[in-house]
């Protein structure tokens, strides 16, 4: 149970969805068949900012075919939910089933600031998800194409993203590089 004065999940959005639909889609680099786009996903899709009361529209069940999400409570949620939407630098979106209210696939854009290239931003991919009944759709395609759009949108210098070797054709239709750098990392916990 929740206690009294915490927030509901409502929907909110977590940045305004507006930053989706002006984004320049002639820029867009990679091709789509059939074409779908941002404001056209496809038959009864919408893409748009995460919210909190996608916690009760599976947001984890897609989440968690990429990776471990753990046991998230609705205020954990709504408490990381509220923190990456006050800094601003989170551009978490998904994909909604209308028919179903569902969510069907997820991205995340974080955009990080640095003192270098005159205190540049560097866009970064994660968490690309489709849910394993929508693949084949183009969502995946269309969320990175979308996202690589936004960070450009918000003057990144760069975009950057992690993916395992199988999926690096994928992302070099998007104009994404292999660095010569090495990814390396410490796991301090699951």
């Amino acid at each position: 149970m929740m206690p009294v004065g915490t927030l509901m999940p409502d929907d909110t959005p977590m940045f305004d969805p507006r930053i989706l639909q002006e984004l320049d889609w002639s820029e867009n680099t990679t091709t789509f068949s059939p074409a779908i786009s941002p404001l056209d996903p496809g038959d009864g899709l919408v893409l748009r900012p995460l919210c909190t009361a996608d916690v009760n529209r599976g947001f984890f069940k897609v989440l968690g075919q990429l990776t471990e999400t753990g046991v998230v409570s609705p205020e954990q949620f709504i408490k990381t939910f509220e923190h990456m939407k006050r800094s601003g630098d989170y551009y978490v979106t998904v994909v909604e089933d209308t028919n179903l209210g569902q969510i069907v696939a997820t991205a995340t854009l974080v955009i990080e600031h640095k003192f270098t290239h005159s205190c540049a931003k560097r866009g970064r991919i994660e968490d690309v998800v489709v849910s394993g009944e929508c693949r084949g759709k183009q969502l995946g395609k269309l969320l990175t194409s979308t996202l690589t759009l936004l960070s450009k949108r918000l003057n990144c210098y760069k975009i950057t993203l992690e993916c395992l070797p199988k999926n690096v054709d994928f992302y070099k239709k998007f104009g994404y590089l292999v660095s010569d750098e090495n990814y390396m990392f410490q796991r301090f916990f699951n």
